[in-house]
């Protein structure tokens, strides 16, 4: 089991691509804590992993937070020992033209995506520091990290500069054994982006299935969504991977769209 005997903290695990990526954890022996706001989804989440025969915990966490942070990463050390993995998951999107964008806006999604990525790391370095153990940190990126599209201003802001976080993060952990690395995904079918095909269809003046075609498909070789499978497999490789050979890289898994 490729995650035996670790720990993982996943961001934003009651739903969507979180909560596979902690289920796909606990599955190769991880004691996973699954932390969101969703208390609800997040007992669901960790009973189903226990339903398995793993470990896990759920903790109420708003990211933005930092007393909440720091008290659910110290739930997570209280009941597991310590802290190998974070998944720093947690996210929103929100679509408008630029001019249309409130600041409330802007800094609730920002804030959700950068300063959540912040305290969490924030609250775990030590942890993995003092283990002797180094860890794992992985940031959920996107295409946008890479490029930009339109209606999503703070949303690509936010990506592009969880690039340079997970980049100053592999430098100062490198000397304790701790890697960062980011996720780079494409279009995947979460609930999340089925918010944004009736909403970009409304303010671009198209119908959805032209959306997903000539939108959020277009740039694929194949026409295909990204699965959630596709990007748990990319976690979980991050996650396992032996070395510091791949540390401060990020991986696009977007079915050919943005090649690097």
């Amino acid at each position: 089991m490729k995650l035996q005997g670790k720990t993982a903290i996943v961001t934003g695990a009651a739903s969507g691509i979180g909560r596979h990526i902690a289920l796909a954890f606990a599955r190769e022996g991880a004691r996973v804590a699954i932390a969101d706001l969703d208390r609800t989804a997040a007992d669901a989440a960790a009973t189903e992993i226990e339903a398995a025969g793993g470990q896990a915990l759920s903790v109420t966490m708003d990211v933005t937070a930092e007393r909440a942070v720091n008290d659910g990463i110290d739930a997570c050390i209280a009941a597991f020992g310590g802290v190998d993995i974070l998944v720093s998951n947690a996210g929103l999107q929100i679509v408008h033209p630029l001019e249309e964008f409130s600041f409330e806006e802007w800094k609730r999604l920002t804030s959700i995506h950068l300063d959540g990525a912040f305290l969490t790391t924030k609250a775990c370095l030590p942890h993995m520091y003092r283990s002797g153990r180094g860890g794992s940190i992985i940031y959920m990126g996107s295409v946008h990290s890479k490029e930009a599209s339109v209606l999503k201003a703070p949303y690509v802001t936010a990506k592009h500069g969880l690039i340079g976080l997970a980049k100053v993060v592999a430098k100062e952990g490198a000397q304790h054994g701790v890697r960062a690395n980011v996720i780079c995904p494409g279009f995947v079918r979460t609930p999340l982006v089925d918010r944004q095909i009736p909403e970009q269809a409304r303010l671009l003046g198209l119908s959805e299935q032209t959306v997903i075609r000539d939108i959020m498909l277009k740039e694929t070789i194949d026409g295909q969504f990204t699965t959630v499978e596709d990007v748990t497999e990319v976690a979980m490789l991050f996650a396992s991977f032996p070395t510091n050979a791949l540390t401060g890289q990020s991986l696009i898994v977007s079915h050919g769209w943005h090649m690097q």
